[in-house]
């Protein structure tokens, strides 16, 4: 895959496949295979690192993955807008990972908060080595809470571990809500779904939250499904509820894995003291 697309390379991970790296190319090209191994082995390793970082620090961290213009952004600016007006909420910063521009990251800043932009070229998702990058760019003493917003796509970001605790997909109800169905690998590895716009239903006859669920279901994953809306007040409310709970949780000790690994079945989200 890597030679084909590119998707496997990224501009955290290149180094290792460059002249002289730990996995360079052999001249007659025989080793690819053992070469994609050891990126992911090589991510996995980065990823574990992270989170001994983020679990030394308290830092609760929550990997946001969908399609492009499910609403991610939009949702971190309504969800870091109503826990600012809380007091002694939790602090927060958010990595933000696009293929370019530092769009999104303006509007996290715009909120008042830390947001890293990192861009990532033709790489169609984060790894762990660009998030451990972003890192030296945060006080994570200051931090509580840490989004990642991942590069929209419902394929490649699944395969990654980030280093992140729990993760997080968005299913925007105008993407048709056989999506699960579609893309098992990453709601199988969802510890939350959110339905997001859920404000266009009364617009729109094809799309049955019901339907949603049961593919999720389907994927023999009990996680919530949960419907939002940041244009409508109050539409939020249950989300920040399930993340207040993850946050209780996470400050009691509780360490979650996350759902997803990058070769075989995905992990089930377990937590342990």
């Amino acid at each position: 895959m890597c030679d084909t697309c590119g998707c496997m390379i990224t501009p955290g991970n290149e180094h290792l496949v460059a002249p002289e790296g730990e996995l360079e190319h052999t001249a007659n090209g025989q080793e690819s295979v053992e070469v994609l191994s050891g990126l992911l082995s090589a991510n996995d390793h980065m990823a574990t690192h992270n989170r001994e970082h983020f679990d030394r620090h308290g830092v609760l961290a929550i990997n946001l993955m969908s399609s492009p213009g499910s609403g991610k952004t939009s949702l971190l600016e309504a969800t870091i807008a109503t826990l600012a007006q809380k007091e002694g909420g939790p602090r927060i910063a958010v990595v933000e990972g696009d293929l370019e521009t530092e769009n999104d990251a303006d509007r996290i800043r715009a909120q008042g908060v830390p947001a890293i932009q990192i861009t990532t070229g033709q790489a169609c998702h984060l790894d762990a080595h660009m998030v451990h990058d972003a890192l030296h760019e945060l006080d994570l003493d200051d931090i509580d809470l840490l989004f990642i917003e991942n590069v929209g796509n419902l394929v490649c970001p699944a395969s990654f571990d980030l280093g992140h605790h729990l993760n997080v997909t968005l299913l925007s109800v105008t993407e048709g809500d056989d999506k699960p169905a579609k893309y098992p690998v990453m709601f199988r590895g969802s510890d939350l779904v959110l339905l997001t716009k859920t404000d266009f239903l009364e617009f729109i006859d094809d799309f049955d939250p019901e339907a949603a669920t049961g593919h999720v279901r389907n994927l023999a994953n009990p996680a919530d499904v949960l419907p939002v809306s940041v244009r409508k007040p109050g539409e939020i409310d249950a989300w920040l509820d399930w993340l207040q709970a993850r946050l209780n949780d996470h400050c009691q000790g509780i360490r979650f894995a996350p759902r997803m690994q990058a070769d075989g079945p995905a992990l089930h989200g377990t937590a342990s003291p």
